[in-house]
């Protein structure tokens, strides 16, 4: 029969058979990628005990600076230098193991727990961003100051910034998307499913922090480096498995926990870092969106004077400026915000505040996100003086809140004339007598009225 005459079949015994010895090229790299990372893993530089001991703003600011850790040689900003230092090390070690190591035939028990590791930490740093998306508060709504600030005078971060705040369930869909990913790495048999999802999530965040000139594209970076060694594991057996359909050996090593304290002690830690880093640092983070933006200071600032300002008057000493478009010292316009903040629009050169990395900050005078990436205008943070509250008008001591105008303060009072009209005067921050006449302006904004108006509804401007 054609059958019998047929040749025998090939097992693909290659294939299917448990690797237990590794190749040579496979043994020297993987001591480089073991010593690499774990450098990387390590806490091995001041930056970390500074995160551990700043507890400053809650537990969620706590767990956040934790989750952003990563070894830096050159300086407080993350360069991809440091990696290069890393690798340099990583190679040295990697040529003394090789001499000192040549019996041992694999290392599947130490692939594991650097697998362990990498999860692990990955995972940590995807939920500390993911719940502060799911919450908005990564990128808040504008400010009043934000919006009647020109388009060209905020950089491209600013930029990207602000439009992320403007869709706040899009940026929750974000922070669900990351706070999956990381979820599933914290089961081995679900992690390479969450490396699929991370690695295209992680992938656009990077870019977008060069687009934008963002300045976390370096610990992008390296949580997608984090990522590509954990779906690594299982990249070639998938591909032989799904697209060239040939039989694939399974994966079969486990750890043995002989002990019983081994194998309570794996729960134990699996379910600290699930109270922790998920379950008590997602309360803190809810409850810190409840509060309001931790973006913007917390300290309220005069009842019933917040919004847009056009300075109808201004004069300085004795002499009257007309408005202008050009002039170096007469303010355009002021803003109130809600909180203890008072912009003032000018042709006064601003040195911009450059910050463009995310922070969950503490205290009021570290939260300079409405001043960040943005000029045009001046950013004072005020104080009331207490003997002169009064239903007529107070007394205002303002400081700038830009670190490189830090000298700059304001004496001003202010006095209400009506429901829409303010008088300042006092002394600017030459110490010049100053004088202004403020008028509210009715101004509608494009992003409060369609939030009116809903999805369904119609829009008039």
């Amino acid at each position: 029969m054609a059958v019998l005459d047929a040749p025998p079949l090939r097992h693909e015994a290659n294939v299917v058979r448990k690797v237990t010895d590794w190749q040579p090229y496979e043994k020297t790299l993987f001591r480089f990628v073991f010593i690499y990372f774990g450098i990387q893993l390590l806490p091995i530089d001041g930056q970390f005990v500074q995160n551990l001991v700043a507890t400053g703003g809650g537990y969620s600011r706590y767990v956040f600076n934790l989750s952003r850790y990563a070894p830096h040689f050159f300086g407080p900003q993350d360069t991809f230098l440091n990696w290069l230092v890393v690798a340099i090390i990583a190679v040295i070690g990697t040529v003394i193991w090789s001499l000192r190591d040549r019996q041992t035939a694999n290392y599947d028990g130490l692939y594991y727990w650097l697998r362990v590791a990498l999860r692990y930490r990955l995972a940590i740093g995807l939920i500390a961003y993911g719940f502060i998306k799911l919450f908005p508060l990564q990128a808040p709504l504008p400010s009043i100051s934000n919006l009647n600030t020109a388009y060209g005078d905020h950089s491209a971060w600013k930029l990207f910034s602000l439009t992320l705040g403007i869709v706040p369930s899009y940026q929750s869909f974000l922070g669900g998307v990351e706070l999956l990913g990381g979820l599933l790495l914290l089961h081995r048999k679900t992690a390479t499913i969450g490396t699929l999802i991370i690695l295209p999530f992680l992938g656009n965040v990077f870019f977008s922090n060069l687009a934008y000139e963002g300045g976390e594209y370096v610990y992008s970076g390296l949580l997608i480096t984090f990522a590509l060694v954990l779906f690594a594991f299982d990249a070639i057996r998938l591909f032989r498995l799904v697209s060239l359909e040939l039989p694939t050996a399974p994966n079969r090593f486990r750890p043995i926990f002989s002990e019983q304290w081994q194998r309570y002690g794996r729960l134990a830690l699996k379910g600290a870092f699930v109270l922790f880093a998920v379950v008590v640092y997602g309360y803190s983070t809810y409850a810190a969106y409840r509060t309001g933006p931790v973006r913007f200071p917390q300290t309220p600032g005069l009842p019933g004077v917040s919004g847009l300002y056009n300075v109808s008057a201004f004069r300085i000493g004795n002499k009257t400026l007309p408005y202008s478009k050009t002039d170096l010292i007469r303010w355009q316009d002021v803003v109130f915000e809600t909180w203890n903040t008072i912009s003032i629009k000018s042709n006064r050169p601003v040195t911009l505040l450059n910050t463009n990395v995310e922070q969950v900050s503490g205290a009021d005078t570290e939260r300079d996100y409405e001043l960040a990436g943005s000029q045009g205008r001046h950013y004072y943070r005020y104080s009331i003086d207490s003997t002169s509250r009064g239903a007529d008008g107070s007394v205002l001591t303002l400081k700038n809140a830009n670190p490189n105008h830090k000298t700059e303060t304001l004496k001003l009072s202010l006095k209400r004339q009506n429901a829409s009209t303010l008088i300042v005067s006092g002394l600017n921050e030459t110490r010049d007598s100053v004088y202004a006449v403020l008028t509210k302006i009715d101004k509608k904004y494009l992003i409060d009225e369609a939030a009116k108006a809903g999805r369904r509804g119609s829009l008039t401007l």
